[in-house]
């Protein structure tokens, strides 16, 4: 989009990473950001948050879990506000691995949320961008995907799902005019994590949020990104761990 994202989407208006990427972008040249939450009513402060860095701010009832509901939803943004330039899916759940691996409704729910719902809107707003010509999606997946492990694996596969959609996704759109941010963060430090001890080269929301930012704004071509980058270098050597001693690393 290089500075010129006019309506951002943020799918899942009480993240705060998606509230620190919307406060970025506000501050650029975005003219109105859209929040889509399950209780759109209950979003005032985020809504202000955004305000006050610059944009117009508009909220709308969100629920990821119901695919039903997702293109209706992408059609009254896309009637109200004329077009989506820059959608950020930013929902999801962690669970609780320990409950799903004996509670198999909650190991499906954790996979509904975290690949299968995403899956389902990412490949919906794929055709809204495409017939608008252009636009940028950016997909959060996670190094938990990059090579699963026992620690957290009902989350952690749900995520090297995503990673392989979103990867796929992005040669797909290839030469329409619409782009694919795929972000990569290790442990990040926030309300999600809360109460549960941080892993070595972990990220603030903040950080994450200016990680994407920086690559929605390069505005060339599809982008992996990972947070921190030296993640990047550290996964190639994890990735050649033997199974013996993968199986006992920590979340």
């Amino acid at each position: 989009m290089g500075g010129s994202e006019r309506t951002v989407l943020v799918l899942g208006g009480r993240s705060e990473i998606g509230l620190e990427v919307a406060e970025r972008l506000a501050a650029g040249d975005t003219d109105t950001v859209v929040l889509a939450a399950r209780r759109p009513g209950a979003l005032t402060a985020e809504a202000a948050r955004v305000r006050a860095a610059g944009a117009a701010v508009d909220t709308v009832a969100f629920d990821a879990d119901d695919l039903a509901g997702h293109r209706p939803l992408l059609d009254d943004v896309t009637a109200r506000h004329g077009r989506i330039d820059v959608a950020v899916v930013a929902f999801g759940i962690l669970g609780d691995q320990a409950r799903a691996e004996t509670d198999a409704a909650h190991a499906a729910a954790i996979v509904h949320t975290d690949y299968l719902a995403q899956v389902h809107l990412l490949t919906e707003l794929a055709q809204v961008l495409r017939a608008q010509g252009s636009g940028t999606l950016v997909v959060y997946s996670s190094v938990a995907g990059v090579r699963v492990r026992r620690a957290n694996y009902v989350y952690g596969s749900a995520k090297a799902g995503l990673d392989g959609f979103a990867s796929g996704l992005a040669d797909a759109l290839h030469g329409t005019g619409v782009r694919l941010v795929l972000i990569r963060p290790g442990f990040v430090v926030g309300r999600m994590t809360e109460g549960m001890s941080p892993a070595p080269l972990s990220s603030t929301p903040a950080q994450v949020a200016d990680a994407t930012v920086r690559a929605v704004r390069r505005g060339r071509g599809n982008a992996d990104v990972w947070v921190p980058g030296t993640l990047r270098l550290l996964f190639l050597g994890l990735r050649l761990l033997p199974r013996a001693v993968w199986r006992r690393m920590p979340r």
